[in-house]
């Protein structure tokens, strides 16, 4: 029972420091990233069906993703960068 008590202790001492400061700052900004993409490629599917006058519509949108895309990498890399 004692060594039990012992690992289970070790275990979540180990868990605690093994995370950063930003850990949910981080997960929240890949969460975000991911939906960026996915609207990117619903924006490029939307490419396939759409009349001229909407296409500049959609470009126009694709260079919003775009540039939401890098702004969320950067943020990614300042967070890292601050942590190492």
């Amino acid at each position: 029972m004692l060594w039990r008590t012992l690992i289970l202790y070790a275990v979540m001492i180990t868990s605690a420091v093994a995370f950063h400061d930003n850990t949910f700052a981080v997960f929240e900004l890949k969460e975000e990233l991911q939906i960026r993409y996915m609207n990117m490629w619903e924006l490029l599917h939307q490419l396939e069906y759409v009349t001229p006058e909407q296409r500049e519509w959609v470009y126009a949108e694709i260079q919003q993703i775009k540039a939401e895309i890098a702004r969320i990498i950067d943020q990614l890399i300042l967070l890292d960068k601050a942590e190492h």
